[in-house]
């Protein structure tokens, strides 16, 4: 993790340099999820700039820790300390890791960059006028819809003009800034409105924008997925409101219940796909065993159901644990589970979709359709990562906060 591809379960990154050329820690979300937290984690891994990440719990997942909210009163994220000075503000830290590292192409005053920064700006606010205020009449939905389109086709235009697949000439800090977002837009207007953001025809240079991302290692190894973002955007946005179509309702229920393999938010599919993404979800889970049990609705008595889905998952043997006669208790106990990986804290994307699907496969097989609890709209208590801090990896198995 010190030296190889990018992960959310680093704690120290370098490079290929000696621990003593450290002079930036990140502080970051346990989640692996705030997305102005991204960017400087993109920025970083891009640039190559040895550091230390210190991992804090975002609000909405349980309190926030004290040693943190001494060194940072306010509790935002992310903060860097760097030389011993903490600086907040994620554009302000681009700025200051330009100013000792170098810029990545071009530096955050550059006038290309300011421009595209704007633009930024102007499509998060189209987006969260769309998706995060209830629209009063279907005038107002439209409208607003009309709204977030119009500046998405001039950042497909901007992109247009660029002759690489980013928004400037070579990969840059444009790039490590739009992407959060623009993968939660992705994800959530898909989610909430039926619309897809990724859509060759409509948008052919976010499309190949969102390709040329996916080829990049360290890119690969901070992507999330589409149903990690549907659900932890209403507590940290204020709400998230759908628009009642069809085509939202067919989203959600794709989403929510798979087939995970076919969303849109990954068109290379050769991408961490295959044995070792099903293998390494498997060790996540193995690691984390009791804590898994201890957090759902059955208990101990998930341990069944749960050796029962691992087996489909690595085998495609549908296996039924002995107590499927309560049938949907037990089904209802493996989607709890399906409803809250966290894609990358817990694992990789295609690790997710391949151990969401193993647990839909076995909640089916029982029987009666039983969901899982619903998951919080206000806050998301029942991920706080509190309760798998102190799980010991065995031997062969990767450490984590699953």
């Amino acid at each position: 993790l010190k030296n190889g591809p990018s992960s959310s379960y680093a704690r120290l990154r370098l490079f290929g340099k000696q621990e003593n050329n450290v002079r930036v820690t990140l502080f970051r979300d346990n989640h692996a999820w705030c997305p102005y937290c991204e960017k400087i984690w993109f920025f970083l891994e891009e640039k190559r700039i040895p550091y230390k990440i210190e991992k804090v719990t975002m609000f909405c997942y349980g309190e926030k820790e004290k040693w943190y909210k001494r060194k940072v009163p306010s509790g935002m994220l992310p903060a860097i300390e760097i030389d011993g000075k903490v600086v907040t503000e994620s554009d302000d830290i681009l700025v200051v890791l330009e100013n000792e590292f170098g810029p990545l192409y071009k530096g955050m005053h550059d006038p290309d960059v300011k421009s595209l920064r704007q633009l930024e700006r102007y499509l998060f606010r189209a987006w969260c006028n769309w998706l995060c205020y209830p629209a009063s009449n279907q005038h107002d939905e439209v409208r607003n819809q009309a709204q977030f389109v119009q500046v998405a086709e001039v950042v497909d235009k901007t992109l247009s003009k660029s002759k690489c697949n980013y928004f400037l000439d070579e990969f840059s800090v444009v790039d490590c800034i739009f992407t959060p977002y623009v993968e939660r837009m992705n994800a959530s207007l898909y989610y909430y409105k039926g619309f897809k953001l990724r859509d060759k025809e409509r948008f052919p240079h976010i499309f190949n924008w969102f390709n040329g991302l996916e080829e990049r290692e360290t890119y690969r190894g901070m992507q999330s997925d589409f149903h990690t973002h549907a659900h932890d955007l209403p507590p940290q946005m204020g709400g998230c409101y759908t628009n009642g179509s069809l085509k939202a309702e067919q989203a959600k229920k794709h989403v929510d219940e798979g087939p995970w393999a076919t969303l849109a938010d990954s068109l290379c599919p050769d991408v961490g796909d295959g044995e070792q993404s099903k293998s390494f979800a498997l060790s996540r889970v193995l690691l984390h065993r009791e804590s898994i049990c201890s957090a759902n609705p059955l208990g101990e008595g998930f341990d069944e159901p749960l050796r029962c889905a691992l087996t489909y998952m690595m085998t495609g043997k549908i296996v039924l644990p002995p107590n499927a006669r309560n049938g949907k208790d037990v089904s209802s106990g493996l989607r709890y589970l399906r409803d809250r990986i966290n894609v990358p804290r817990d694992m990789p994307i295609w690790s997710a979709r391949h151990f969401r699907n193993a647990l839909e496969v076995t909640a089916k097989g029982i029987g009666p359709i039983s969901q899982g609890s619903h998951i919080p709209l206000k806050h998301r208590r029942d991920q706080n990562p509190v309760s798998f801090f102190e799980a010991k990896p065995k031997k062969g198995l990767f450490r984590g906060l699953f």
